[in-house]
């Protein structure tokens, strides 16, 4: 473990050593006062003279140690503080740089609570291993094992008695260390647990209002976090007796040694002076002894989150090459493509069980470049989990996707970045000034290419007419627009990219009809003018049914249906696209034949000549 860490520290493992040899020399001062002591105490018992000066000299001698004990405490302490922080920051950096090369879907199913405790608490935990168990503990327990030996080079009768109340107290903190151990898994899901629920109860605390579901939001973060108290009290009520048998008979190290002692000395085996001597040097290192084992409850802790630490290393990285981009044009192709989300679970053992719950079934599919192709579907279908692999988020199990011939595992992220823009369902701005979010596709663009890029995204009409115009600040998350007009922000920040695919999943969710037909017609206009290959994922057909070349229909995570709109719409032979004609508004479906409900208009397809009922 301590190897572990020192390959974090880098540089400054020289510092630990020097930090341990600094709080050696510090415990060393507090025996020296045992010893001084002995040199009163031996004589006066013995019946010898002792002058004052003697005594004044071994008073003033124990006062130099106990400043000097406190001065190297002190000094090592610094000096620990300082390689452990710098250690916690290359360890920072460490994990920060790791991430940056795992799909970024792994990373976000940890969610933000396990993450924050990741990189926060449990990084800032080592913080007591650095600076205080490897100087405190290796000095406090160096120190005594040299005054047993000179113990025993004294009587090692005596000094075989002080040793009575170690194996009780290793014993019961052999005990401790196993129960606790049993309990710490539990207890650390539970505070992940916990952390991912405050975190999404806040967050989600609008949506819980609007929709009067308080009782039942709140049921959950109660139950969370009663659950973490009662897996941490069940922690350390396991642990408590056997802690407090060892810290109590630990420092006991004359319990056996002063009656028996005294018995061998008035036997004759052993002196006075050396029972005096040996009783002197065991109380001295009671306290040493308690500070060394009392750190070692931390260690089952420590050697737990070190070995999440290294899980979260040694997770599969996202495959990629610093290759750049070399296929022949910006045709998608998905060949054979199975992907499942793998989940971790507690097994029946208390180990940790992989569970894989496949999303996709062999998909195969040719999205043509410069075509707008859309992918619709219930949710679940496996639509946005296709678009996520597009953009690398994750590598899929089987088979592979390729732009232009060239596999995603061939490039590198930039080179992928450079050619594809996305746009989430969850439209996410940072609090900062408008400018600077659309901005963020592009950090180095200048302020005449992001005004451009908001031009092209329709943004101007709404921007012009803010306070600051397109300085204005976006508010917590966005909040100071509308979703709409968060949209086109979105979609100016993947413009100013300038891409040559955009993918929108679900662009119009949540937005009135007004509204998402200016968002249809900004693809439409996009996909004319600047000659881009759209992918649009969607629930409703009908939403795309007249803009799209290609529709690619996704139920229950393979391609039901695929084909252009009059595929699609006049000769349907899937049972799920057949309800999904359905479902569109003012439009019944009789046989093979699409005819309108008496009365009202189709106004979301365009209908091509020679249908049913042109």
């Amino acid at each position: 473990m301590f190897k572990k860490i020192f390959e974090y520290a880098g540089p400054y493992k020289k510092n630990m050593y020097v930090a341990t040899v600094v709080v050696l020399v510090s415990v060393l001062m507090g025996v020296l006062p045992f010893v001084l002591a002995y040199q009163v105490i031996s004589p006066l018992v013995m019946g010898d003279s002792v002058e004052t000066e003697f005594v004044l000299l071994r008073v003033i001698g124990v006062l130099i140690c106990l400043v000097l004990q406190a001065f190297f405490y002190g000094w090592g302490l610094s000096i620990s503080h300082k390689a452990a922080y710098n250690t916690l920051l290359r360890l920072r950096v460490s994990l920060q740089k790791k991430f940056e090369k795992l799909p970024l879907g792994i990373v976000e199913e940890k969610g933000t609570g396990t993450i924050k405790k990741l990189f926060v608490d449990d990084v800032d935990s080592l913080e007591l291993l650095l600076a205080h168990s490897v100087p405190e503990g290796i000095a406090n327990l160096l120190i005594p094992l040299v005054i047993y030996v000179a113990m025993f080079c004294a009587d090692w009768k005596l000094a075989l008695m002080s040793l009575a109340s170690i194996p009780i107290s290793l014993l019961s903190m052999v005990i401790m260390y196993s129960v606790g151990m049993k309990r710490m898994g539990p207890y650390y899901q539970s505070a992940q647990k916990m952390n991912n629920t405050i975190i999404e109860y806040i967050n989600g605390m609008e949506v819980v209002k609007v929709f009067n579901k308080d009782a039942d939001s709140y049921e959950r973060f109660r139950k969370d976090v009663s659950d973490y108290r009662d897996y941490t009290l069940a922690w350390y009520k396991a642990a408590w007796p056997w802690m407090a048998i060892y810290s109590s008979l630990l420092p006991c190290t004359i319990i056996l040694t002063l009656p028996v002692g005294a018995w061998f000395v008035l036997s004759g085996w052993s002196t006075l002076p050396n029972l005096i001597l040996v009783l002197c040097l065991s109380l001295s290192i009671g306290m040493p002894l308690l500070k060394s084992l009392g750190f070692l409850p931390t260690m089952p802790q420590l050697n737990y989150k070190i070995s999440a630490l290294e899980q979260v290393l040694d997770a599969p990285e996202l495959q990629q090459t610093e290759d750049a981009f070399h296929g022949k044009d910006d045709t998608i192709t998905y060949d054979h493509v199975s992907f499942a989300y793998q989940t971790t679970q507690p097994g029946p053992d208390g180990k940790p069980v992989v569970i894989e719950d496949e999303v996709l079934h062999d998909i195969s599919f040719t999205a043509k470049a410069g075509q707008k192709t859309a992918l619709v579907g219930e949710s679940g279908s496996g639509k946005s989990t296709l678009a996520k692999l597009l953009i690398h988020y994750y590598d899929p199990q089987k088979g592979s996707i390729s732009i232009g011939g060239q596999k995603l595992c061939d490039m590198s992220l930039e080179a992928l970045n450079s050619r594809i823009s996305y746009v989430a369902q969850d439209q996410y701005l940072f609090n900062t000034s408008l400018l600077e979010n659309i901005r963020l596709g592009r950090l180095n663009a200048t302020d005449e290419e992001v005004v451009e890029a908001a031009k092209k995204a329709q943004c101007m009409e709404f921007l012009e007419k803010l306070p600051q115009g397109i300085h204005s600040m976006a508010g917590d998350a966005g909040k100071m627009l509308s979703g709409g007009q968060r949209q086109r922000v979105m979609i100016a920040a993947a413009l100013i990219t300038e891409p040559k695919l955009l993918i929108a999943d679900e662009p119009t969710t949540a937005l009135d009809v007004t509204i998402q037909a200016q968002i249809l017609e900004l693809m439409q206009s996009l996909q004319e003018k600047l000659g881009m290959a759209i992918i649009m994922v969607t629930h409703d057909l009908g939403v795309i049914a007249d803009m799209c070349d290609e529709i690619i229909v996704m139920y229950g995570g393979r391609v039901c249906e695929r084909g252009t709109a009059e595929d699609i719409f006049y000769r349907p032979h899937h049972e799920y696209t057949k309800g999904l004609l359905r479902s569109i508004p003012n439009v019944d479906r009789i046989g093979e034949k699409l005819i309108p409900i008496p009365g009202t208009p189709i106004n979301l397809l365009n209908m091509p000549k020679g249908c049913a009922f042109c």
